[in-house]
């Protein structure tokens, strides 16, 4: 008890010293948005026993998948920290549970779980007593059901296999999280499967239902999942395996060859970045897939590009994941280190956009010349994209070397990691949008603006982005090696700086921008618009398919219009300031 109780103490030492400045406002925004979630999740409790299940499965999902995606979840206390103080595995364990309790994420779920405190009291009081236990027992398994997972896949990252495998499983899961609407309407028909009850997310609804078997069993899981972390805990200073296989070597006559060889090479051996295509290409199949399940096989044709959207994201810190070796490239005068990084991505993931692409194409029978014109700008634009936003927006990394105890997380700002790669997203589907509306207006002849887009953004976002590495190189291997990001040469602040400079009424305008835009432009903009057009009508909560025929395009294209403007207003605000002369000058 003594452990448990000091190491929630150090957790709320050290997030009080955390929360502040920029990193403090991002939280406050999850907060809030968390809150938000949570009291939907409580309406539900006045609404129907079914969907208060369902949607307690769907938080245990994200307890689940949330961490994995973002990067190995909250690790404020790490385990190596307190291996030399000789502690018991499982004593070990309570600490860091009791530790892991603290923080935002916890408190929000804590009020999700009132739901079951709400359901208790329509009954009776009794079972309203029952749900204070159950609300506790439901949190603790959410926080190691989190835990656990993060650990196992953290071990299969130790071989490519489980680095595949665990990257399918979790991309297929968020995949059908991100469509949940298409579940939503199958439930609408058939109702809400039986097997939610039976989830351990409902075993607290059931025991608060009369079932009060439930409640020993949630007992009996907390338990067996408290003794399976201890375990991993005491696996997870294990040595990573390393094959013993020779391998050929990869020659290369230019200084371009050497890169592109050096980085097909990581793309095979780093588990982190297997793991990284196999979520990409699991997220993009399932995603185009999900609404076969209500008959539309309308999305099929764009697994492709949502696949490429995806892979961008996932390595839109394409520098910042390779931590402090950027010092080898700064010091090899004429290295062709961009567009080598340029070429060796689209080797690896424009081969699997093609196939996808292609195949699912045939097999919904086209849309042949949005998709052929798509593709390539999708592609252009993502292989011009990561670069650049890698060195221009570069989030401190992890140097490879050191990921052993935990190697999903490749840096110590998940936040900022999260962030660049919603940006990634955005910027990824914006680079298609030109190419669609040619399309849309020129038939055939717009497939010729995708390719001669894509390769203008190939080739112009490479070029900035390797000025900016040979302009900027020396500060971002500083930034890299110490975590703070510098002033820029012209004498203006970074954008986090430029972000504190701000009043508070602006600072948060920039923030709800840039959580918000994405919003309007893709769901209510974009994916409307592509529903429209396929006849797909009044589905679930997309605007534009609900309105007279006459404006189901102008709201979908109002709802882009809005979503730019948010974008727009957040860089405008967080412009650079040109210095002032001063007085009497």
């Amino acid at each position: 008890m003594a452990v448990a109780l000091t190491m929630a103490q150090m957790k709320i030492a050290v997030l009080r010293h955390a929360y502040r400045g920029q990193r403090g406002q991002a939280a406050g925004t999850g907060a809030v948005l968390g809150l938000l979630l949570a009291a939907g999740t409580v309406y539900l409790a006045f609404a129907s026993p079914e969907l208060l299940a369902a949607g307690y499965a769907v938080w245990l999902l994200g307890w689940m998948l949330g961490p994995v995606f973002m990067g190995g979840g909250d690790e404020t206390l790490r385990p190596e920290y307190f291996g030399m103080l000789g502690l018991p595995a499982r004593r070990l364990a309570v600490g860091l549970l009791a530790g892991a309790f603290v923080g935002v994420a916890p408190f929000v779920s804590l009020v999700a779980s009132l739901g079951l405190l709400v359901a208790g009291a329509r009954i009776g009081v009794v079972n309203a007593l029952v749900a204070l236990p159950a609300m506790a027992l439901q949190l603790a398994v959410f926080v190691l059901l989190s835990k656990v997972s993060v650990a196992l896949v953290g071990l299969t990252l130790r071989s490519r296999l489980g680095a595949i495998g665990s990257g399918l499983v979790n991309g297929a899961i968020l995949a059908a999280l991100g469509q949940i609407w298409v579940f939503m309407a199958v439930f609408g028909t058939t109702g809400t499967p039986d097997a939610v009850w039976y989830l351990p997310s409902g075993w607290g609804l059931l025991a608060v239902r009369g079932r009060w078997w439930a409640l020993g069993a949630l007992v009996a899981l907390v338990l067996a999942l408290l003794g399976a972390w201890a375990a991993l805990l005491s696996r997870r200073a294990g040595s990573t395996r390393v094959s013993g296989r020779g391998r050929r070597p990869i020659t290369a006559g230019t200084a371009e060859g050497a890169v592109v060889a050096k980085e097909l090479r990581t793309w095979a051996r780093d588990l982190v970045r297997n793991h990284q295509l196999a979520f990409a290409l699991a997220y993009g199949v399932c995603f185009a897939a999900s609404p076969l399940l209500i008959g539309w096989d309308g999305m099929l044709p764009y697994a492709g590009p949502i696949f490429v959207a995806m892979a961008a994201a996932m390595a839109a810190n394409l520098y910042g994941i390779d931590g402090t070796a950027l010092w080898l490239t700064l010091m090899t005068p004429g290295a062709t280190d961009v567009r080598g990084r340029q070429l060796a991505w689209l080797s690896t993931q424009g081969p699997i956009a093609v196939v996808l692409t292609v195949g699912l194409t045939a097999i919904a029978g086209g849309p042949w010349p949005l998709v052929l014109a798509l593709l390539p700008a999708v592609l252009g634009g993502a292989a011009g994209l990561v670069p650049l936003i890698s060195v221009t927006a570069l989030v401190p990394g992890t140097d490879p070397h050191r990921r052993a105890g935990n190697p999903l997380r490749t840096s110590e700002d998940d936040g900022g990691l999260t962030g660049l790669a919603y940006l990634m997203l955005a910027l990824v589907v914006a680079a298609g949008a030109p190419a669609v509306l040619a399309v849309l207006w020129l038939g055939w002849p717009g497939v010729l603006v995708g390719v001669v887009s894509g390769a203008l953004y190939y080739w112009g976002f490479g070029r900035l982005a390797d000025r900016r590495l040979r302009s900027h190189g020396p500060e971002l291997l500083d930034t890299m090696r110490t975590g703070r990001k510098p002033e820029s040469r012209s004498g203006q602040p970074a954008v986090s700086a430029r972000l504190a400079e701000l009043s508070r009424p602006k600072r948060q305008l920039v923030i709800w921008c840039c959580s918000f835009g994405a919003i309007p432009l893709i769901p209510q903009g974009v994916v409307a618009a592509v529903f429209v057009s396929n006849g797909m009508l009044r589905h679930s909560w997309f605007l534009a398919t609900y309105v007279p025929a006459g404006l189901r395009y102008p709201v979908a294209a109002a709802f882009i219009a809005l979503g730019l403007a948010m974008y727009g207003t957040a860089a405008w605000l967080l412009r650079p300031k040109h210095s002032a002369e001063p007085a009497g000058a």
